[in-house]
């Protein structure tokens, strides 16, 4: 069965092509052998170098056998996850905490205003907050492994697999592992459908006739943790797995936790028989032949869902995959002479890959995608622009559709926020699940910069699209969202300006949210989504907002001081004291992320620049950060510097094998460093808006022949 967002996805991709503003140039670029150049081989086992599968709505990560035999050995590592956008769980609410518990009031000019607040001074209310932060969580759907048993009939460890070769074909989305067991052979190839939301997998081993391989379903019940695999083996009594339909060689499953519920759908080809060999584990044992099938659907229901034979699902990723590297952008640095083109190439092409399956699909991303749970598997707003802003660079907004409708489906909510807090139009959340509902927090919930987002996406979408169909599909959302950020600034008439005023945390996370005032990142972005939103109006025929235009042009200036711009308004020891040296250096995003603004020198941008490359605690940083600095060196024309940036040698800028951002032991992924990645490429690449430099990313020094094609400006 094809899936709504697959019609969807190749409907507007067609659209995006007719009503695109730049004519594609003839292909240059041999996208298979690019492609291909960089897939991945994992030697042995490493468990920061599991493999996964995914169709962006799904997906399933795999260890050294193909499927999830070992989990726990890369419970440290990058999990063997196997999650969704609609597989959540929510513990009871036994206490009836109410969202009222969590609320936090602030003075701003003359009147108490609400904010979801980590209350940690009353027991009652730090429950009720602690409740609303875990659920919903995230869950994992189940392991599906390999039963292995030695001939003696004890069941293998990870040091019984010899020889083992784990790789992830990028240009069909297969994973295939081959090793040795007790000295026969065993061979598995792994897909994950792309039109729904299952794996297929073949196995060929001699072990199969010997009835020493099986397959096994691992059921666990979810995790409320912050940081988590989001599995539990240890609590049984905590959920249901029920064989309910069990007859020739297909069988559902039905999954019950609390008032959550799923059903897995199983078929396999050959003689094998499943049974339940204790609570939650069920398992598929062959009785003769080689080689053995096995298909598993995951479905909130399965209802009159087909499951397709892994023939099928060969042929669909065959299919698929081939299509996505032959759409969009395509960067090929083999003809550069540096030696550092070529990390810059495997990045990019992996990334692409891990963003695709992660990241593509119907809801905002988490920031561990769909591997394994970061803040319980909610994903975070603010992020969200590093998740899916570079689709529409890379000439894919398509995939970016359905998580923008997702901002309709909070609208109410995001509605009432601003009204609880006497603003006009609408506030968006910050940590959220599939509700909508922004979880309490001493630090999220004064954020700002995830505002003007979706007037970053609607931009892009209409830049990919000049119709009038995209001016009604997202005028709501743009004019609503400006609506608040005309209202939120506060005008001071002594100084005849609008200021950013306190309850308000910026980006740069470690400044007192009492004591904030113009951060200039914030202050930027303010004035760019304003300006933007205007100009939607003239296109939908209205006349421009009056506020709007009187806020944008009268925002502060961002605050200097020896010929820097500081942290915030009047932390004139923004560089000389290192505790303010920590976090995202995210003022360099004001002129870098963003586009000129007459408030802004670049020269002062540019002292400022090099005083935070010297100066700047670059552990402290995060993912995100290398790109967000070298977009704005880019800008400033100093290319070497902003590859120095984009390949800093500090952990938290570290690619795996696999190609994931690692950050730290909590966070061994982190999917917003491949997203910034990949948009900075673009504009290394395609520039922005007004840019006549060709590459003006790379060095002019003769080791920079990068070829690229179907890449947009930044704006």
């Amino acid at each position: 069965m094809i899936q709504p967002k697959t019609i969807m996805v190749v409907a507007l991709a067609l659209l995006f092509g007719a009503f695109g503003c730049v004519e594609k140039p003839a292909a240059k670029i041999d996208r298979h052998a690019l492609v291909t150049r960089n897939n991945v081989t994992v030697e042995g086992f490493d468990s920061l170098a599991s493999l996964s599968v995914g169709n962006g709505n799904f997906a399933f990560t795999t260890d050294l056998t193909g499927l999830q035999t070992f989990y726990s050995e890369y419970e440290n590592g990058v999990p063997l996850g196997t999650q969704s956008n609609w597989g959540w769980n929510s513990n009871p609410n036994t206490e009836n905490y109410q969202w009222s518990e969590t609320l936090k009031y602030w003075d701003v000019q003359g009147r108490e205003v609400p904010y979801r607040h980590q209350i940690k001074d009353n027991p009652r209310k730090n429950a009720a907050c602690n409740y609303f932060r875990e659920n919903p969580h995230r869950l994992h759907l189940g392991m599906v492994g390999l039963k292995l048993n030695k001939a003696d009939g004890t069941p293998a460890v990870i040091d019984d697999i010899k020889n083992a070769s784990h790789k992830l074909d990028l240009w069909t989305g297969k994973i295939t592992s081959h090793f040795e067991f007790e000295g026969e052979p065993v061979t598995v190839e792994t897909y994950c459908n792309q039109d729904q939301d299952q794996i297929s997998a073949h196995i060929e081993s001699p072990l199969i006739a010997k009835g020493q391989l099986a397959v096994q379903w691992k059921f666990p019940a979810a995790v409320a943790e912050n940081t988590h695999a989001g599995y539990d083996f240890n609590s049984p009594e905590k959920h249901q797995s029920v064989l309910e339909e069990n007859g020739g060689n297909e069988a559902k499953i039905h999954r019950q936790l609390d008032a959550d519920s799923y059903e897995l759908a199983l078929n396999w080809t050959g003689d094998a028989k499943l049974s339940e060999a204790e609570p939650h584990t069920f398992v598929l044992q062959p009785t003769s032949g080689e080689s053995l099938e096995v298909n598993c659907l995951f479905a909130p229901e399965v209802g009159d869902k087909t499951l397709a034979d892994f023939t099928a699902t060969k042929a669909n990723n065959e299919e698929k995959w081939p299509t996505f590297w032959q759409s969009g952008g395509a960067v090929d640095f083999s003809a550069c002479s540096d030696p550092r083109a070529k990390e810059l190439e495997r990045r990019t092409v992996l990334s692409q890959y891990l963003i695709q399956i992660q990241s593509s699909g119907n809801l905002p991303p988490a920031e561990t995608g769909l591997t394994y749970n970061s803040w319980y598997g909610k994903f975070h707003l603010e992020m969200h622009w590093w998740h899916i802003a570079h689709f529409a660079q890379w000439n894919r907004p398509e995939y970016m559709l359905e998580q923008m409708d997702y901002y309709n489906k909070i609208y109410d909510k995001s509605l009432q926020t601003a009204e609880a807090q006497g603003y006009k139009g609408v506030r968006w959340p910050k940590m959220i699940g599939p509700d909508g509902e922004n979880s309490p927090s001493s630090v999220g919930s004064y954020l700002i910069w995830q505002q003007p987002h979706i007037i970053w996406f609607a931009e892009q979408m209409y830049r990919a699209n000049p119709t009038e169909e995209t001016i009604e599909k997202y005028k709501k959302l743009v004019f609503a969202t400006a609506d608040f950020m005309a209202d939120f600034p506060v005008w001071n008439g002594e100084q005849q300006q609008y200021n950013l005023e306190p309850p308000l945390i910026p980006a740069q996370e470690h400044w007192n949210r009492e004591t904030t005032e113009n951060p200039p990142f914030e202050l930027a972005y303010w004035h760019w989504a304003l300006t933007v939103a205007n100009d939607w109006k003239e296109r939908a025929g209205e006349t421009k907002d009056d506020k709007w235009e009187d806020v944008r042009l009268k925002l502060a200036k961002p605050d200097q001081a020896d010929g820097v711009y500081l942290g915030i308004q009047g932390a004139t020891d923004s560089y000389t004291n290192m505790e303010l040296m920590e976090d995202h250096p995210v003022v360099l995003g004001a002129y870098g992320i963003l586009p000129a603004w007459d408030k802004i020198d670049p020269e002062v941008m540019r002292k400022t620049m090099h005083v935070i490359a010297e100066r700047w605690d670059w552990p402290s940083t995060w993912g995100w950060d290398y790109p967000m600095a070298a977009m704005s060196a880019i800008r400033l024309n100093e290319p070497e510097l902003a590859l120095e940036f984009l390949l800093k040698d500090v952990q938290k800028n570290t690619y795996l094998k696999n190609g994931h951002n690692y950050q730290s032991e909590r966070l061994r992924i982190y999917l917003p460093g491949n997203g910034g990645f990949l948009t900075t490429i673009a504009m290394m690449c395609a520039g922005w808006d007004g840019c006549t430099e060709k590459n003006p990313g790379f060095p002019k020094d003769g080791k920079w022949d990068v070829k690229w094609e179907d890449l947009s400006p930044m704006f």
